[in-house]
């Protein structure tokens, strides 16, 4: 297992997550001796989903207006399509993805999470994976999408769905500890 003692990670998301996209992530992160921090829109608890019925409700640790990507070591956003959908409209939540880019941290985005990375400008040129609806989004903003398990590409780690949970959750850890940085596509 690897080991990311201290470092901290933000886990963006709002109501509509899929929930085990979420709470695996977050276990990883934290069984790793990580610090797993959920940012949102607001202060509320935010709503998960699993698939297409109501999961459990999470508390917010810290608005995404509040926070910076200076405070984190590494980004992960999950998916769900609500999640991705309602983040993508709200500016600080796209200007905090974009940041992580510029800082040359590592982001890593499953399932309808990469919607977040086509907003924030940062796939062209990218090898990405997602869940497959949003393949042509992808494509039409300059990405290289492929059908795998998952894809790192510089720090920039994505996977399809939850099946692909293990592999994500190894990457993302990997990332961290080594301190692979994402490259800026910007």
């Amino acid at each position: 297992m690897q080991s990311i003692s201290g470092k901290r990670v933000a886990f963006l998301a709002t109501d509509g997550f899929e929930q085990v996209e979420l709470t695996k992530p977050l276990e990883a992160v934290r069984e790793a001796g990580g610090v797993a921090e959920i940012v949102s829109l607001d202060t509320n608890d935010i709503q998960g989903i699993n698939h297409d019925e109501k999961g459990d409700k999470f508390s917010v640790d810290h608005l995404v207006s509040a926070v910076k990507a200076d405070d984190f070591d590494a980004l992960v956003l999950p998916g769900g399509v609500q999640n991705p959908d309602s983040l993508r409209m709200d500016s600080d939540a796209v200007q905090f993805v974009r940041d992580f880019f510029s800082q040359q941290k590592p982001v890593a985005a499953i399932c309808h999470g990469p919607w977040l990375l086509v907003e924030a400008n940062v796939v062209k040129d990218r090898e990405i994976t997602s869940f497959p609806s949003i393949k042509t989004d992808i494509l039409n903003a300059g990405g290289r999408w492929v059908d795998q398990e998952v894809v790192n590409d510089a720090g920039m780690i994505t996977s399809r769905n939850p099946d692909d949970i293990p592999a994500f959750c190894e990457a993302l850890l990997k990332a961290v500890d080594e301190g692979t940085f994402a490259r800026q596509s910007v």
